[in-house]
């Protein structure tokens, strides 16, 4: 029995013909399904304040949804890179797309902590189904500039990280959390613009292997740098992670409203899907290990000068940490992918699923910390973990898109 079909292998000599072009039609598109899904993704880290008070939540109870939701997003995502690879459908894409866009909104009008975990989790699980095969696609359509097509591609999840919360923010503000359901239509607008522009998913032709026997055919050759990567992205997480969390509620506790809020948290997500671009762009002339040592250097000041500024200068502080500690989020996928061509989506979903997902794990750790500490000596604390990753990264081979 054949491990590749002739479809496959049409599909991809297809693919393979133009391979060294960047088909920007087709990057907008999977870039577009990012965006979308993103946006609806980012409204809850901004309306925790308000959730707190609507449902007089405790810090722990916070953290403890916030690391679900986390996890449902991210962490199951290596299943379904592997089920990517394994079969060609849209139906991950546009399933997740549909749940997003759908559950997310209802977390408004939901009356208890349990329903508001409920509609939030389906919405994560949407989430997670959507990231590993768009992600896998954008390759196949990037030809030689596999790190800035990528860095366009996170550009769409960032920026709506950073759109959404301003987004939110203001309607909640002006309409209250019970209009939010509303605001599902501009979601299916994009839906089904996406539906009819996204190409179907090439398979990898793992149908025939079990999951131990696609992760080996995969990366079994280059595990150990793969794992290095995915170390040093699920510390970034962690960091980005417990700021993105925690850091609105002390901004709140600080004299903050709720608009002005949901714009620090939305300059500090626009900071880094700049950085993302020239993250990207950088790393295809200089390699991505120099760019990992760069940001993850300057990650420790930045996150401190976020966390100290007063009044109006948080602002700027939002924008330099967000610049560094989001800078190396496309780099990871990018190596990794270059490292690793054959499993595409698999090594999509441990770099920008797993470890964004285990970093989430850590958020109800951290505010049962800030519950018995403070949130302003645990951020401390978080700035300081790039001091690990500089050592991990050191041990990065030096690796270029070219490399493929």
């Amino acid at each position: 029995m054949q491990t590749i079909t002739e479809t496959d292998n049409i599909n991809n000599a297809a693919i393979a013909k133009d391979q060294r072009r960047v088909n920007m039609n087709i990057i907008f598109a999977l870039t577009m399904v990012h965006f979308t899904g993103d946006f609806y993704s980012s409204f809850s880290s901004p309306l925790m304040p308000v959730f707190v008070d609507k449902l007089s939540l405790s810090l722990a109870q916070v953290g403890f949804m916030t690391g679900m939701v986390r996890m449902l997003s991210f962490v199951i995502q290596p299943c379904v890179g592997y089920l990517a690879d394994r079969y060609q459908t849209r139906a991950f894409i546009f399933c997740g797309l549909l749940c997003t866009i759908v559950f997310i909104p209802l977390s408004g009008i939901m009356p208890n902590y349990y329903l508001l975990m409920l509609v939030l989790a389906i919405g994560s699980i949407g989430s997670s189904m959507f990231h590993p095969s768009v992600t896998g696609m954008v390759p196949l359509y990037s030809g030689a500039k596999k790190g800035f097509a990528l860095s366009i591609f996170n550009t769409g999840g960032t920026l709506a990280f950073g759109v959404g919360p301003v987004f939110i923010s203001w309607y909640v503000a002006s309409f209250g959390l019970e209009r939010m359901p509303f605001t599902m239509f501009i979601g299916l607008v994009s839906f089904l613009f996406c539906l009819a522009y996204i190409p179907m998913p090439i398979s990898e032709g793992f149908k025939n292997t079990g999951f131990i026997g696609s992760l080996k055919e995969s990366i079994g050759a280059v595990w150990r740098p793969i794992a290095l990567i995915w170390m040093v992205m699920v510390l970034r997480s962690v960091i980005a992670q417990s700021y993105m969390t925690f850091m609105p509620i002390h901004l709140a506790n600080n004299g903050h409203n709720l608009v002005s809020v949901g714009v620090i948290v939305a300059i500090f997500i626009i900071a880094g899907t700049i950085s993302g671009l020239w993250a990207g762009y950088s790393s295809d002339k200089t390699g991505y290990k120099k760019i990992f040592a760069i940001t993850n250097i300057l990650t420790i000041p930045a996150m401190l000068i976020y966390l100290w500024l007063p009044g109006k200068w948080v602002y700027g502080g939002a924008f330099i940490a967000g610049f560094f500690v989001l800078a190396s989020l496309p780099l990871g996928v990018a190596m990794a992918q270059t490292l690793a061509p054959k499993g595409r989506s698999m090594v999509s979903s441990l770099m920008m699923g797993l470890a964004y997902g285990l970093g989430g794990l850590a958020s109800p750790l951290v505010g049962k910390l800030a519950d018995i500490y403070s949130i302003e000596s645990v951020l401390f604390y978080i700035a300081l973990i790039p001091v690990i990753s500089i050592v991990l990264i050191a041990r990065f081979p030096d690796v270029r898109a070219s490399a493929t």
